[in-house]
């Protein structure tokens, strides 16, 4: 998949975000996520959330660490579930999100060019 473009970017990380929370070794970034209302009106007490880790620091446990982190900071901001609405098959983050308490709840076909599924996760916080 390509990189967001700078507007892709600001949708996805900036505007409606409840909050943005990032993970650092010493002054190294290291993983980040966000938590924002799923969507308006009667969804908004459902949150979304989008995690990243960089590539140096995959399967060193700041990937469950951040999600970990979500789970406990969303009731906080006023959520009580999260919803992951575009989960790729093929993500090995999916077996973290299962371990944790997310259970698919959805499949989309054919999402991504070749024919890859995205799929569709869900828990209570």
């Amino acid at each position: 998949m390509p990189p967001l473009d700078p507007d892709e970017y600001e949708a996805m990380w900036v505007t409606g975000v409840s909050e943005v929370v990032v993970a650092t070794a010493g002054e190294t970034l290291v993983g980040a996520y966000y938590l924002k209302p799923n969507g308006p009106g009667l969804g908004r007490h459902i949150a979304n959330a989008g995690y990243v880790v960089d590539p140096a620091w995959r399967g060193q446990g700041v990937g469950r660490r951040l999600v970990e982190d979500s789970v406990v900071r969303a009731p906080t901001l006023g959520f009580d579930a999260i919803q992951f609405n575009f989960v790729f098959e093929s993500n090995p983050a999916r077996s973290l999100y299962e371990r944790l308490g997310w259970r698919q709840v959805g499949r989309i076909p054919n999402a991504l060019p070749g024919g890859e599924a995205a799929l569709v996760y869900w828990r209570m916080v």
